[in-house]
Parts: C-alpha cells; structure tokens; sequence
C-alpha cells in the first residue's frame, strides 16, 4: 500500500493497521544519553522522596507495576502473554508523562543549581535542591509548557513544587477536571480556543519574551524523550523479574498510545537499543488524529487538517493535529507500525478492562488494548513481519496504558456508562 492510499484512508477516518516500509533491523547497544537519562533520575530519587512523601516507600523512584491480564486475554482470545505496563499508576502525574516531564524538570534546575553554586557536581545531594535557598533561586525563573493535559500535569507538579513559577497554556481538548488539578497546585493555567499546535505556539512565544523563562517543547524536546525512554530499562528489570524471555523465538510485542510522539517514541527507542529485532513497537492513534502515522508516511510532517480530518476526539491526550517532526525523523526505522482507533471503541476497551481486570483508565490509556487481537488478524492475513506468524504461541504482548490515576469519580463513571453501550453497539 503506497503513501497516497494509506492517506486516503486515514482521510475516510476508518481504522486501519500500516506497517512501516522504513522499518529497519537493529541490535541491541548502549545508547549514552538515555543512561545519562536514568542515571539524573536515580541521584534525584532522594529528592523526590522528600518533595513528595508518596514516594518514600520506592526511594523517589517513580515506576509502574507490570500485571497479567488473564481474563481479558481469555476474553480476547490473544494467543501467548497479554500484560499491561500500567502507567496509568504512576505516582504524583498519574500518567506516561511523569518520567519525562520530571526529568526534563530536573535538568533545568539541576543546570540552575550547578550554575549558581548550589550544587558542585553531580555527586552532591540533591537534596539540596528542595531547600529554602534552591526555592529563591527558582522562584525567579519560569517553566512554561503546552499541553492537552497529562504534560501539563507533569510539568505543573514538579514544577510548582521546586518553586519555579510555572505556566500550562491548554488546548481546547483539555479537561476542566486536569485544568483545575493544575490551579490547586499553584500552576497558572493559560486556556485557549484553539488546538494543540497553537497553544504550543503561544506557550513558546511567551517563553521567548520571559528572559528568565523555560519553555519545555514537546515537539523538540531530547529531555523529554530520553526521560520516557527511561521507561525500557525500568521494563527490561521487570521482565527479567518475571522470567519472561525476550528473544528471536520469544518476541516482545508492545502497543502504545500516540499524540505528539514524544512519549511513545521515547519508548520504543529505548526498547529498541535494548532489545533490537526481538521488540516489536506499535503506536496506536483516533482515527481522528493519526499525526504521527502521517508524520511518518511524509517527512513533511503534514497535519491531520491536510488531509481534511478535524482532530476532534474524546483521547484528549492524542489530540494532536501535527506530530514532532524531530521524533519522526528519530524513530522513523524504529516503530513497527501504527493502527487507528474509533472513540466508541476507545470506550468499550476501557469498560472491558475494568469489566475483566478492575483497572480503571481514561480514553487515550485504552488505544492500544486491541492492538494485539488486530496485529494477530493482520497476520493471519499475512501481513506484517513474516518471522513472527509461527512465533505468536511463544509472545509476551505489553499494552501500555498511559493515564487515569487521577481521573475524578464521576468522570471516571461516564465513561463506563459510555464504554457499556458501546460494547452493545460495536460487539
């Protein structure tokens, strides 16, 4: 299927399941920036334990369980291991964004706190960092993000309690429920009538004006990324916990939401570096939005508009209208492939996993829960990497979920009303 026709379908707003032409074979190797990433998160754990005492039991770390999910693989029929990477849980940010925004976070003020004395190098206590002195100090920079809110959320609680004055400009795909979490925490939110990319461009305008201010762009962020990407070590520690084997006979599957791509690039190269040819990523995105499948398809980096899509969809966090352009180009031979998803089924896929597994995420954390069952169908249809179509008895699937920690109550319940009838609707 060439370019053009892919972009006719997306543009029809139908699911489908492309695989990357660009794919190319890799093998596992060291990769210094991402364990410059998780050596920052490991000095800073202390820090973190005393900013936030949730965290005093893990050291500061901020991690996700990795579970088994029996029932929905009975449910769906999955052949091999179904689990979730359950960053749905993650402590304080309640999303996929906490290891990211945080470690973008830290390296801004740890850069202050070398600059000014506070720190010596990096084998001080970083404690230090959470002292009257270091909050002065912070107090006069600022921290200005975009976001349609699990980012916002992240840069907003770590931010707002180092001191640094911090600034979320939303999209109008935000909750007012994640607007309002920011206010409680001291954050200023900037709304906006507009998408994604405009609040991004605001929010880098008002930075550049600030000369004492931070932007943390989403787009074009190496902190970020590389913060997420942490996420490969903390799972490969988790697998071989587990017993769980991940090699050429015993591949590892894994599907994850997508907006912007920062995130879910992150991921994937980091499991790619770690695992090479044995991991096999998927980015799920609404049918609404495939950005990063466009972004993908056409170096260009074109927008979901283009091709006459409106970006409107109940996964606020993957309402993005046009993907990073530095992240499509990095992961570019590294994603497996992409599949789109319907909002009616965002929902049913979240009923069914509190239904089965009484975990309870929001919309865009369910993209990727029918990634397995449509992988499974695309290659019985003999499409997709031809080595895996007699290895699937012997796969571990990973979906990952990647908010819903801090979703209210009676949001949380409309959207099971919503996923009930949806499951009627669409089984």
């Amino acid at each position: 299927m060439n370019g053009n026709s892919v972009k006719q379908q997306l543009a029809a707003a139908n699911p489908l399941f492309w695989h990357n032409p660009a794919l190319m074979p890799c093998s596992p190797a060291a990769d210094a920036e991402l364990e410059a990433a998780a050596a920052r998160l490991e000095r800073c754990a202390p820090l973190l334990a005393e900013l936030f005492p949730e965290l005093a039991s893990d050291g500061g770390l901020i991690e996700s369980p990795l579970l088994e999910l029996p029932t929905l693989q009975r449910l769906l029929g999955i052949s091999g291991r179904l689990l979730l990477k359950a960053d749905h849980a993650l402590p304080i940010a309640g999303s996929v964004k906490a290891r990211g925004g945080f470690h973008e976070v830290l390296c801004h003020a740890e850069q202050l706190a070398l600059s000014a004395g506070l720190l010596h190098d990096t084998d001080d206590d970083y404690r230090r960092l959470a002292s009257d002195e270091a909050r002065r100090l912070f107090a006069g920079h600022s921290l200005v993000v975009a976001s349609t809110g699990n980012l916002g959320l992240s840069i907003g609680m770590i931010g707002a309690t180092l001191g640094f004055r911090t600034r979320v400009h939303m999209s109008n795909d935000a909750k007012e429920w994640k607007k309002q979490r920011l206010r409680d925490r001291g954050v200023e939110v900037i709304e906006h009538d507009s998408d994604y990319s405009a609040a991004v461009a605001a929010g880098r305008a008002a930075a550049i004006e600030d000369p004492k201010g931070y932007f943390v762009d989403d787009e074009n962020s190496p902190r970020l990324f590389f913060g997420y990407a942490v996420a490969a070590l903390r799972l490969q520690r988790q697998l071989a916990s587990a017993g769980i084997r991940v090699d050429s006979d015993h591949p590892l599957l894994v599907y994850i939401p997508c907006g912007v791509g920062g995130a879910p690039g992150g991921i994937c190269y980091g499991l790619r570096r770690l695992f090479g040819d044995a991991v096999h990523c998927y980015f799920a995105e609404p049918v609404a939005a495939p950005s990063v499948l466009l972004g993908l398809l056409d170096p260009s980096v074109p927008s979901v508009y283009d091709i006459g899509l409106d970006c409107c969809t109940e996964a606020d966090g993957l309402a993005v209208g046009r993907a990073s352009e530095w992240v499509c180009e990095t992961i570019r031979s590294d994603v497996d492939g992409v599949f789109t998803v319907s909002d009616e089924s965002l929902f049913r896929d979240l009923f069914q996993l509190y239904r089965s597994e009484n975990l309870a995420v929001e919309p865009s954390a369910a993209a990727g829960i029918q990634g397995p069952a449509r992988l499974m169908h695309e290659l019985s249809a003999k499409q997709g990497p031809a080595h895996l179509h007699d290895r699937m008895e012997q796969a571990t699937h990973i979906v990952w979920s990647t908010g819903g920690r801090l979703v209210p109550d009676n949001e949380f319940e409309k959207f099971l009303k919503r996923g009930k009838t949806a499951s009627k609707e669409i089984n």
